[in-house]
């Protein structure tokens, strides 16, 4: 049985073997984890398809192939290989000798301090930073020394007073994309002011008693997602994705949550048919999605299927964000700190000023969907919402 590069993610055309967690001769049983994949999405774990040994690794860690490469092919029990290789129609038997790593002599850059083998990425590592693979202890199978393990060894490179920071391989594919999605949409940026004081004025009335019930804070992010479905489904243009030469226009919200993962970088989980979704459920939706990516428990399916994104900035208090656009959605929508300032109120008899919290909605768009009228007619709808909706009806 040839196992193969998954698919993962609708947009995702390659991967890279990161750990093999089984050798060449291990027994393998179905469903047990047989490798870790990573992609510019996600990294998963892939489990085994089915019982067998493991009688062949074509692809070695370190190594990014395309999807549907052939990376190992799995033998049944008996040692017969039901996928083999065009090559070798008739598998060779293969001895434990001739299954187990081949001696070296002590010191080999292609064995650790244990007699472990060194993937050729960890090798490489080794060799370029004047590492001793006696000097890190393994995390891998085994023991084994792992990518991770060498990265993690790397000491900071005293650079004029600083340090030079080796970038990691999610921090240089989220810039690869970034720098893909700018050459390919042409980015417009809009944004309004919007006044919150309908929203404090529900997390006020209801967020001892949800924190208690829930377990987390209320905060604006899910009054803001929840008024921009709202806004779509009059603007439908807006939740859309450009293929080729046409423009997709979706008829659920997929609703795309940016979580900061600090230095390792950001990832983008996905609540689908969100439009079905209230304040509430959207406040635990958006909590879990977020934990979820944090604590690494999300697959690649948690990360597919988006249509529209938000990016949030709020509790940094930043002031307006320019956010990129997501390939291959068309828009995308930062919600930044919410201030108290004076506002102006206009009434009946006469305007008078009164200090409420305000805040920016700032959104990037593909000029190539739609024209900055139908952007701006969005966003002026989408504070609309925010201020004149009842929200601790909607919350109850």
């Amino acid at each position: 049985m040839d196992i193969v590069m998954p698919q993962l993610g609708e947009t995702v055309t390659e991967g890279t073997v990161t750990v093999w967690h089984k050798k060449v001769g291990d027994a393998v049983k179905a469903d047990e984890i047989l490798f870790e994949v990573s992609t510019d999405k996600v990294e998963t774990e892939v489990q085994a398809p089915a019982d067998g040994v493991l009688a062949e690794i074509s692809v070695e860690e370190g190594t990014t192939v395309d999807v549907g490469t052939t990376l190992a092919i799995l033998a049944e029990a008996g040692g017969h290989v039901a996928a083999a290789p065009a090559a070798s129609p008739t598998p060779k038997a293969e001895t434990p000798a001739a299954r187990a790593p081949a001696a070296r002599p002590a010191g080999s850059d292609r064995l650790d301090a244990t007699g472990q083998p060194l993937s050729p990425v960890v090798r490489r590592l080794l060799a370029e930073h004047g590492i001793d693979a006696g000097a890190i202890t393994g995390t891998g199978r085994d023991n084994r020394i792992t990518r991770r393990d060498v990265l993690a060894a790397i000491p900071a490179v005293a650079h004029g007073g600083g340090e030079v920071i080796r970038l990691s391989r999610i921090r240089k594919q989220i810039g690869d994309h970034m720098v893909r999605s700018k050459a390919t949409s042409p980015h417009v940026l809009q944004a309004v002011e919007a006044n919150f004081h309908a929203v404090e004025k529900a997390r006020t009335a209801h967020g001892d008693d949800w924190r208690a019930k829930a377990g987390f804070g209320l905060t604006y992010l899910p009054f803001i997602a929840r008024a921009t479905i709202e806004a779509i489904a009059e603007f439908p243009r807006v939740n859309a994705s450009i293929d080729g030469d046409n423009l997709v226009v979706h008829g659920r919200v997929n609703l795309g949550i940016a979580v900061d993962l600090g230095f390792e970088g950001l990832m983008v989980p996905v609540i689908l048919e969100a439009q079905t979704l209230s304040v509430a459920d959207l406040a635990r939706a958006i909590r879990d999605v977020a934990t979820g990516a944090r604590d690494g428990k999300l697959g690649a399916d948690d990360y597919a299927g988006g249509t529209y994104t938000l990016s949030n900035s709020g509790p940094f208090g930043t002031l307006i964000t320019a956010p990129v656009i997501n390939q291959p959605q068309v828009a995308i929508l930062s919600t930044d700190g919410v201030r108290k300032k004076p506002v102006v109120i206009e009434a009946p008899n006469g305007d008078s000023i009164a200090i409420r919290p305000v805040g920016v909605l700032a959104q990037s768009f593909d000029h190539r969907a739609f024209d900055g009228a139908y952007s701006a007619a969005f966003l002026n709808r989408l504070r609309e919402i925010l201020e004149q909706t009842d929200w601790s009806l909607a919350l109850g």
